[in-house]
This record gives structure tokens, C-alpha cells and sequence, in this order.
């Protein structure tokens, strides 16, 4: 019996097209009939390995691409949009996304557009009911990259070409020379003025904070190279989210001017095939491709390609008075809209022992585990009485995928101990909490006259 994964007739398809052949003429190079290739593509017959073989040598094909996984991972995606409520009334039946996926990929591929669009439209009329009249532009931010897992293709395709043309040139320095005629310039920050990069059209020279960690020092020049030359791909990418204000629009281009120096200096392929040999290892990854802790668990949240999907993470940066200053909906965990997140979760502990990497299973409420990796990280320094900012950050996944991380390894995630937390807890009702700041909502307090609870709030419903 064949694979679903060798029935890839709307792939080849696509590739006849964009080589410009009619089936005749594929056929003829691949020397089979041309009905044969029809049946192919109207998936009647699967492509065998040795046909596959004679593409790749023929057309140069790269297989990995081509073959992919069968839709495998747009079949998910799609599962999981069919999950919405707005579909519950659809008889819908076992193995249909994976037949659309695998049938007819750029029409899966137009409905998980439609589907972002419309979730993001109803993540800010949310946003809007509850703000009144003000919008908040960084809670527009969030539901923009929620809406798109934070993953920008483009921009990774785009990224990934430029990184190959500056190892070519043999570094960043001298590919801003030869390309920009930009000189390379590290200052003192006295000269800075307080900014860490500059472009100085004037002395054609990109001027960088010489107090600036190596890792620092390549993401604001990988920055700035976004900035030169992937200008058009980041005004689409803002263009998408049709920002009402000015403020969130600045934000956003900031953001997705992140997004590309962070793939400039972590190319998606080099870096998913490092994640997935190296287990998720973020010290080790940081390591190979010359980033930092935080600069590298960002990234893998990005990893969200058909096909060449890494683990779906989601990430997180607190300060030291729980305030959420970067949230990253890459993974499936339920983020509160507004507010902090559980003082439980070791996220919040891990200050108490600096730059040591602490692993955690959490379980919510409702049963749903995770798997977290937290660690502090620092900003600013460099000099003596320069202002330094110590955060705590943590990347996480849902206890299906913890498998494929070196830190769960050996560990009975799904079934071992975890830390019971909630989202917040206004949206916790876990009723013996000593943690608790708030009541959860819709709850009736007991009165405290005659009986006091050990946790801060006793509930009459409880």
C-alpha cells in the first residue's frame, strides 16, 4: 500500500507550471508517458522514489523541499483552525484536512490566510470593546504576531539569501563595504550619545556602542542591514496588519525589523537543522551561531515552516516586578490578555539563581501541561556604572513536544510531577492558593466572621 506522502500531484503540478512545460514535454524528460504524468498530478498515481530521483537530477530539485511532508504539516494547521467554535456545526470528518491539505495545498494555504485575517480582526475588536474608544498599540502588536505564530516566510526567505551573500563576502564588515560603501565604526558611548547603532550618512559609516557584547554588536548590524535592504518586505509584512495608528504601526516595523535581523543571524534552514540535532539546546545553539540566550529562544519560536516545522514554543520576559515586557504566542499556551502571569511558575524564581538554566513541568487548571525552559538574562552593562536591566525569560511548550528537547530527556513529562499554576488569577479557580493576589472572576467570597481560610481568599461556592 503506498504513503499518503508519495501522492504529491498538485506539487508537481505547481513545479510543470513554473518550469514552463507542458505534460508532454515533462514527460519526455522524464521519459515515462504524458497520461502517466497526468495521473500523477490528478493524484490517480503516486510518484515513485525512483521518479522522484530523475526530478531532482533533471530539474534540480531539492527533495526535502519538494517532498516535504506530504501536507502533513498544513494538515495540522488546518485541524487546528476546524477546531474553532465558528465550525462546530460542520460534519466534518476524519482525515478531510488531510485530504485538502494534501490534495489542493494552495487552497489550505488560502483558507489559513482568511482564517488569520479573521482571527486577528476579532482579536482587536476584543481589544477595542474592552479599551473603549483608545486602542493599546502594543496589545495591537501582540494580536499581530499571535495571529502569524510570529512567522514572517518572506521575511525568512529574504533573510536566509542575504546571510548567504554576507558569508560570501566574507563577514559583515565586508559586505557593507563592498555593497553599501559603509565603514564599520565602534565608539564610545560619550560619542553615542546614548544610542548603541548609527547610521551616519554623512561619513558613509555604521557607527556601533563599543561597549556592545559580540551578540549585541551582530544583531544591530544585521539590523540595520534589514533596514537597507529588506525595506519593501517589511512595509508588506506591517501593511498586513492594518495598524489604525501611527504608534502601532512604528511598533510593529520594529518588531518585524527584529523578526528579520534575528533570521539574518539565525538562517532558517542552518538553524532548524542545528535545533533539531543539537535537542533544542538554546545555550548550545547561542553558542554556534554567536547569539545570545535570549536572541536564540526567540528564534525558535519562529520555526513554524510546512514542512520544516521546529517545536511549537512560546516565550516570555518578566522583570523582577512580574511586568511582561516581550510575550511571544508562538506555542498553544493560554496567555492572559492583561496582567502578569502566575507567581508559581519557576519563571519568577529563577533570579534567585542568575544565568542557571531551570526546567519546570506546569499544569493548568484545566489539565493542559507544559514544559518550560527559564533563565535570567541581562541588558545594558558593558562599563562601569552603566545602567544593567537583569529579566527572566522562558521558553515553553505544550508535554506532547517535550520529547525533542535535551532537557526533558529521561523525564515522564505528560505523566510525572508538575506544578499546578493558572494563566492569572483572575482566571484561576484554584481555591487553596496561598499565591493568589486576586478572587477569580465570578466568584462569591465567605464572609471572614466566624471561619479565615489559609489562603487569602475564602469562596462561598467552594
Amino acid at each position: 500500500m503506498q504513503k499518503r506522502s508519495q501522492f504529491l500531484g498538485p506539487r508537481l503540478r505547481r513545479l510543470r507550471r513554473d518550469l514552463g512545460l507542458t505534460q508532454a514535454a515533462m514527460a519526455e524528460d522524464l521519459g515515462v508517458s504524458a497520461s502517466y504524468v497526468a495521473l500523477i498530478e490528478r493524484n490517480q498515481r503516486p510518484l515513485t522514489a525512483e521518479l522522484l530521483l530523475r526530478l531532482a537530477q533533471t530539474y534540480q530539485v531539492d527533495l526535502g523541499a519538494f517532498a516535504g511532508d506530504g501536507g502533513a504539516g498544513q494538515a495540522a494547521r488546518l485541524e487546528e483552525v476546524l477546531r474553532d467554535p465558528i465550525f462546530s456545526d460542520l460534519d466534518l470528518q476524519p482525515g478531510e484536512p488531510a485530504d485538502v491539505a494534501g490534495n489542493s495545498p494552495a487552497v489550505t494555504e488560502a483558507v489559513l490566510r482568511l482564517y488569520t485575517a479573521y482571527r486577528e480582526s476579532q482579536l482587536a475588536l476584543a481589544d477595542r470593546q474592552e479599551a473603549g474608544s483608545e486602542s493599546d498599540p502594543l496589545e495591537a502588536l501582540r494580536a499581530f504576531l499571535g495571529a502569524r505564530h510570529n512567522h514572517f516566510p518572506v521575511l525568512d526567505e529574504q533573510a536566509e539569501k542575504l546571510a548567504a551573500r554576507v558569508e560570501a563576502a566574507g563577514g559583515f564588515a565586508a559586505y557593507l563595504k563592498d555593497r553599501h560603501g559603509l565603514a564599520l565604526r565602534r565608539m564610545p558611548p560619550d560619542v553615542m550619545n546614548g544610542a548603541v547603532r548609527r547610521y551616519d550618512l554623512h561619513r558613509r559609516a555604521l557607527l556601533l556602542d563599543d561597549t556592545l557584547d559580540g551578540a549585541g554588536r551582530s544583531f544591530q548590524i544585521a539590523l540595520q542591514l534589514a533596514y537597507l535592504e529588506l525595506g519593501d518586505a517589511l512595509g508588506a509584512a506591517v501593511a498586513e496588519g492594518r495598524f489604525e495608528g501611527e504608534q502601532a504601526q512604528r511598533l510593529a516595523r520594529r518588531a518585524v525589523a527584529n523578526y528579520a535581523a534575528g533570521a539574518i543571524l539565525l538562517p532558517y534552514g542552518a538553524f532548524h537543522s542545528e535545533a533539531e540535532a543539537r535537542g533544542y539546546d538554546v545555550e548550545a545553539l547561542g553558542r554556534r551561531f554567536g547569539t545570545s540566550f535570549e536572541q536564540t529562544a526567540h528564534r525558535l519560536t519562529t520555526l513554524q515552516k510546512p514542512g520544516r516545522a521546529g517545536v511549537p514554543f512560546f516565550f516570555i520576559r518578566v522583570d523582577r516586578a512580574g511586568n511582561v515586557s516581550k510575550r511571544l504566542d508562538g506555542g498553544a499556551f493560554p496567555f492572559a490578555r492583561h496582567g502578569g502571569s502566575c507567581p508559581l511558575w519557576s519563571l519568577h524564581h529563577v533570579f534567585e539563581r542568575p544565568r542557571e538554566v531551570v526546567t519546570e513541568t506546569v499544569e493548568l487548571p484545566t489539565g493542559e501541561r507544559f514544559f518550560s525552559v527559564a533563565r535570567t538574562v541581562t541588558a545594558g552593562g558593558g562599563a562601569h556604572g552603566a545602567q544593567r536591566v537583569v529579566r527572566a525569560v522562558a521558553l515553553g511548550c505544550e508535554a506532547e513536544h517535550a520529547h525533542r528537547l535535551i532537557y526533558a530527556k529521561g523525564q515522564r513529562i505528560e505523566e510525572g510531577p508538575a506544578t499546578p499554576i493558572g494563566v492569572a488569577c483572575r482566571l484561576c479557580h484554584r481555591t487553596n492558593c496561598l499565591a493568589r493576589a486576586e478572587p477569580p472572576l465570578g466568584r462569591a467570597l465567605i464572609a471572614d466572621d466566624y471561619r479565615r481560610m489559609a489562603a487569602p481568599f475564602g469562596f462561598a461556592d467552594g
